[in-house]
């Protein structure tokens, strides 16, 4: 119905000239960015005060937390929901429906979504900080990453791309090195999004600390999204190209409205967290898109900082089940810093600097060949 909607338009726009802008997914990428911003600003202050009333105490609490976080407590949770409102309302209207990447990325954002309001639910209700078991997010998450990866290679198996580009992994640096490993590609897309959707969400501990990177690096993500699914660029550049990924630039402005909408309210001091529903599905959807461009090692260079976050973690688990000692005094890695004494705006914004710096240390990858 949407497309027929998008043709019908596309027609009437040969007769109006201003409205033939539509038709260029450089304009709808803006269209996309600022229809998410409005729909996000619009629904804040009454979702807001909604949860507040549904929730009761908001979301908890850490008791080992830093002290200082304490003064968060009542604060609604599920604020991803107006992130992924956004977005779903601009992809629906400036995206290309008929493209399967944009409903493979919708896919495993709308799943995560589910999973992680399902784990917040669990969290409010309960009054604790723990919802569902690491198992039984893990085995959802792991489900839906592989499905998605099947499809992905599935579809490119369809188009004209490159030889085996559909099975193999791209490497950054590198303009003619693949590294072909089958179906077992497979197992390598779920982990690039359910590693990557785990990463956003562990980073998500601050007011506005996730928020802003994971814009960032829809940003350079719709760059790379817009050049690989554009054959003279692709060839320009000597990155591999695959035809119908610049659709999912359009997806990534949404990404980067609905963002800067949330943020509006997330700011310092936060009026309403993300929540689990938010960090994972916009992790989720950042890893599909990085599988389906093919640039899944270049997330880990535009992503960094969340793979500083998770690793944090994985370094303090490990190393306290070894020794009994902890390396970090809490993870993750930000409450380090909040324990030896930064202010949280002022971990936030120096997060926000490395998350910046990475994310132009990634797209340099494009040309540095």
């Amino acid at each position: 119905m949407f497309y027929l909607l998008y043709l019908y338009y596309a027609d009437i726009a040969q007769d109006y000239p201003l409205l033939n802008l539509i038709q260029y997914q450089t304009v709808r990428v803006g269209l996309a960015m600022a229809t998410a911003l409005i729909v996000a600003v619009a629904m804040g202050s009454r979702f807001i005060a909604w949860m507040r009333v549904k929730q009761g105490k908001g979301q908890p609490i850490r008791a080992d937390g830093p002290v200082t976080h304490l003064s968060k407590v009542g604060t609604p949770t599920m604020g991803g929901l107006m992130i992924l409102a956004g977005i779903a309302v601009a992809v629906l209207l400036w995206g290309d429906l008929t493209s399967p990447y944009i409903w493979i990325v919708s896919l495993v954002t709308a799943a995560y979504a589910v999973l992680g309001f399902v784990d917040d639910y669990a969290k409010v209700t309960k009054q604790s900080s723990a919802g569902l078991t690491s198992r039984q997010k893990l085995a959802a998450q792991t489900v839906v990453a592989v499905i998605a990866g099947v499809l992905t290679v599935l579809w490119m198996q369809a188009s004209p791309t490159s030889p085996n580009l559909e099975t193999s992994i791209a490497f950054p640096f590198f303009k003619a090195v693949l590294l072909n490993i089958g179906w077992f590609y497979v197992l390598f897309a779920a982990f690039t999004i359910v590693g990557f959707s785990n990463a956003v969400n562990l980073t998500d501990g601050l007011d506005g600390l996730a928020t802003v990177p994971v814009m960032m690096a829809a940003a350079a993500f719709g760059i790379i999204s817009y050049l690989v699914g554009n054959f003279l660029f692709a060839d320009y550049l000597q990155v591999h190209h695959v035809p119908g990924a610049g659709e999912l630039a359009v997806f990534c402005g949404a990404i980067i409205g609905g963002g800067a909408g949330f943020l509006w309210y997330n700011a310092p001091p936060a009026k309403i967290f993300m929540g689990d529903t938010g960090s994972l599905a916009l992790g989720g959807a950042l890893g599909a898109i990085a599988v389906a461009t093919k640039h899944e090692l270049v997330l880990g260079i535009v992503g960094g900082l969340f793979v500083i976050e998770a690793l944090s973690v994985m370094i303090q688990v490990g190393y306290f089940k070894a020794t009994g000692k902890r390396i970090f005094l809490m993870a993750p890695i930000h409450h380090h810093f909040e324990k030896m004494g930064w202010p949280e705006p002022t971990v936030v914004i120096r997060f926000w600097i490395v998350a910046g710096m990475l994310a132009l240390i990634g797209l340099s990858t494009l040309k540095l060949r």
